[in-house]
């Protein structure tokens, strides 16, 4: 039978601690023992069940971290604090100083700083490239490269990564494959399709309500094992550690993700649609005009769709900026950064989420000022939403 993540997580069943169909909350930074020689064994090695100190493990955040594992077909997962503390433990963990990486080109902002500015630091140099083109990332390893890095989805422009391909690529040469799954959960599963990290910011799609920051790294037990290892784990001695009822509460919500990512694609793929109908030029892998639609559909779990992102180019900052503001006026959503909320968020990528990056290289990766991003919502009614938008349009005399 097809691996389906909503299943998975739907046949992980975990009681709380007097039987309650929750999880019961540890809030506990600490735990006792009844022997010192039990607690020298905990700093020895992991002992199933047992916990010693909240920076390590805790139970809240193991029953989150062992749902997502589920969804992702990895063999352990570890929750963290940010989805940029994920990213960065899990480069931590294998890259020393002197080692190189290949990154595609079109990253989350905040990813970007990390590998251009702060990385160098630390004596990990960064090649970015284009990552849909994988003669190139091939071409580029040398024997100092350890890991290829790239988003399922890209943000903001929604390339696609041929994951089979570039997995390919990495076990040639011997390297980790990490993708980022951040704009696609459900969508895709990175860890069947070769990759052999996944990390997320849970903040977005997979929480969904946008109330809390959180991350997640997804691969093997040797991995995660390294990354929490007393004496040499990158989020063991890191410690960007999630709070227990953040992690409970991102549970909760996990359960009804496979519906949200549904509605998310559907109405994203209608926005787009229209948008392109309208003449404007639009970025969305579900339309028959991304250049990468065909190969999105070999990868993808056909029921989640092509995802909840889209991007539109209105050619330069002024239009772009009035079209946001008239948005939030006519009540579309709001004018704000992330995404994967239950209301249309939307805004300039250039000038926030993308901030990071060089203006040269933004316009090198064909990343304009005149595009917005939107984080299509969870509206009942879509077509009523667009009306909105094309109003909107209309009083600017863009339509």
């Amino acid at each position: 039978m097809k691996f389906d993540p909503s299943n998975a997580i739907q046949d992980n069943l975990a009681f709380g601690e007097f039987g309650g169909v929750n999880p019961s909350i540890t809030d506990s930074a600490t735990y006792t023992f009844l022997s010192q020689e039990r607690m020298e064994e905990l700093f020895d090695h992991e002992v199933k069940g047992c916990f010693l100190y909240s920076r390590h493990w805790n139970p809240s955040d193991r029953y989150l971290a062992t749902a997502l594992a589920k969804m992702e077909d990895s063999e352990e997962s570890l929750v963290t604090a940010s989805g940029m503390s994920a990213i960065s433990c899990a480069i931590l963990q294998i890259c020393s100083s002197g080692d190189e990486m290949i990154s595609g080109r079109t990253v989350y902002g905040g990813t970007y700083a990390l590998f251009k500015n702060f990385l160098p630091k630390l004596g990990v140099s960064v090649k970015f490239l284009d990552i849909t083109n994988p003669e190139l990332v091939e071409r580029s390893i040398t024997n100092k490269t350890k890991i290829i890095y790239c988003e399922g989805i890209s943000n903001p422009l929604l390339e696609v990564a041929d994951i089979p391909k570039l997995s390919k690529i990495a076990d040639k040469f011997n390297l980790k494959l990490i993708i980022d799954n951040t704009f696609s959960p459900m969508l895709l599963s990175p860890i069947r399709l070769g990759a052999h990290i996944v990390v997320h910011s849970l903040t977005k799609f997979i929480n969904g309500t946008n109330d809390c920051i959180a991350g997640c790294i997804c691969s093997t037990k040797d991995f995660i094992d390294q990354l929490t290892n007393i004496n040499s784990g990158a989020s063991m001695l890191l410690g960007p550690v999630l709070d227990s009822f953040r992690a409970a509460s991102i549970l909760k919500n996990l359960h009804s993700l496979h519906i949200r990512m549904r509605k998310h694609s559907e109405n994203a793929k209608y926005v787009a649609e229209q948008f392109e109908q309208l003449g404007f030029k639009t970025f969305y892998p579900g339309l028959e005009s991304h250049r990468q639609h065909e190969l999105l559909k070999k990868l993808y779990n056909p029921k989640y769709g092509f995802g909840g992102m889209i991007t539109v180019d209105f050619k330069n900052v002024k239009t772009a900026k009035q079209v946001i503001v008239a948005m939030q006026k006519a009540k579309v959503g709001y004018l704000a950064v992330s995404l994967g909320f239950y209301k249309t968020l939307f805004s300039m990528p250039s000038h926030s989420t993308s901030s990071e990056i060089p203006e040269a290289q933004q316009k090198k990766m064909g990343l304009t000022e005149g595009l917005v991003r939107f984080s299509v919502g969870i509206d009942q009614d879509i077509e009523r939403s667009f009306d909105r938008i094309k109003k909107s349009l209309i009083k600017l005399n863009l339509i």
